[in-house]
């Protein structure tokens, strides 16, 4: 008996002891936190490089919208077209984009997501390049822009996804400078290529975005848990049944949300003006210049080059000016590059505002992607961002098509 209890109070003992040995084991959690400290430094640099990385797989779209800018009276000459008939292998490629952005993210993200776009987009890169470096006549060859245009688009929303994994925005600021940047450099190398391999090169800079593909499509990985979480809730809510299950399946409360609206049409705005001078400017400094279309080129890229990189002081300095100033800033410089850059007689005026249009317009992609998604549910936010890039594509597509029909005749003597 006396051995009994013994074992009994020794079991007891165990027992009230097991507690005190799991409470030793909490202070191990601090060396967890130790960890995680040491590693935050290099989060800095690996957004950086994620952001370099899908800078590189959008600029290319924008170079595909500039690009052909000053190579369009070859264009027009060999293909034995009028001018304005050329300025469709501009306009086409702007409508491309507006068409593959939903098309692209409809069809291939909500299976593989943003790697399902990126290979897709790819895919209409290379076969719309090959149909314009091939098409013997005008037809062909828009045709082939909006193919290469469509998969440009999915390249672009796919670098805007991945890039919208980084709560803190850098990395889509970097993103939405590259692609600034982009549509600058391709105003050059457009002139560049066209001078020395002919127009087709001019057309077919989204290419140059294929070289990123593969690290692109690892950094997509298979989507994070908030990705998958977010595609669940958007199916869920498509498949719902009654008057809650269709109004969260159309977009009609995205359209009606006030800051949605204002930051759409700010940005539809600013972007119709800014590609509008893509087209216009270059043509009315050469009108003024005399200068050959590879000076102009690169002049007009080095004014929309710096005014893109000037963006990111405007982005930084947005919290301290609040939403009604920076919206302010954006609208009045979008009218005044407008404005001086038709009704100035001097090209240095002229670059000037087409640079202040660049910046205005990275600014904007920078600054109002967040706010469009002001005031709505998390999952609606990226529907949100998706037309919203929307308008930006349309004031891509509208900006040049406007600019050919209403630029000042005397202009045209580079035809």
């Amino acid at each position: 008996m006396a051995t009994t209890s013994t074992d009994q109070d020794s079991g007891r003992g165990q027992t009230a002891a097991s507690p005190a040995r799991t409470r030793t084991r909490t202070p191990t959690r601090p060396r967890t936190r130790t960890r995680t400290r040491s590693r935050t430094p290099t989060r800095p640099r690996t957004r950086t490089r994620t952001g370099l990385l899908l800078a590189a797989l959008a600029a290319p779209a924008a170079m595909g919208v500039s690009g052909p800018s000053l190579a369009l009276p070859e264009a027009a000459r060999e293909l034995a077209v009028s001018p304005a008939s050329a300025a469709w292998l501009m306009t086409a490629f702007g409508l491309g984009m507006a068409a593959g952005t939903p098309l692209l993210s409809a069809v291939a993200g909500p299976r593989r997501g943003p790697a399902g776009v990126i290979g897709a987009g790819a895919a209409l890169v290379a076969l719309g390049a090959a149909l314009v470096l091939l098409a013997p006549g005008l037809p062909l060859a828009v045709a082939g822009r909006v193919l290469e245009a469509a998969g440009a688009a999915g390249l672009n929303v796919a670098a805007f996804q991945i890039a919208g994994r980084d709560r803190s925005g850098r990395t889509a600021g970097v993103v939405a400078i590259g692609s600034a940047a982009g549509g600058t450099v391709g105003l050059f190398a457009g002139a560049a290529l066209a001078g020395v391999v002919g127009w087709r090169g001019a057309l077919v800079l989204p290419l140059l975005s294929l070289l990123v593909v593969l690290p692109a499509r690892r950094s997509a990985g298979g989507g994070t848990g908030e990705d998958r979480a977010r595609a669940r809730t958007r199916t869920g809510t498509c498949t719902g049944t009654g008057t809650e299950g269709r109004r969260s399946a159309l977009p009609l409360d995205i359209l009606r949300a006030p800051a949605f609206r204002s930051a759409a049409g700010l940005m539809l705005a600013v972007a119709t003006v800014n590609f509008g001078l893509l087209y216009a400017a270059p043509r009315r400094v050469a009108a003024l210049t005399g200068w050959s279309s590879v000076e102009t080129g690169a002049v007009a890229s080095s004014a929309a080059l710096a005014g893109a990189l000037l963006s990111w002081p405007l982005v930084r300095a947005a919290p301290a000016l609040g939403p009604r100033r920076v919206r302010a800033v954006l609208a009045l410089g979008s009218l005044a590059a407008a404005v001086l850059a038709v009704a100035a007689p001097w090209p240095a005026v002229v670059l000037c505002a087409s640079g202040t249009s660049a910046l205005v317009t990275a600014g904007a992609q920078g600054l109002l992607t967040g706010a469009a998604t002001d005031g709505l549910p998390t999952a609606r936010h990226g529907l949100a961002i998706g037309l919203f890039n929307l308008a930006f594509l349309i004031g891509v597509a509208a900006g040049p098509a406007l600019a050919a029909r209403f630029t000042d005749q005397t202009v045209q003597f580079i035809y």
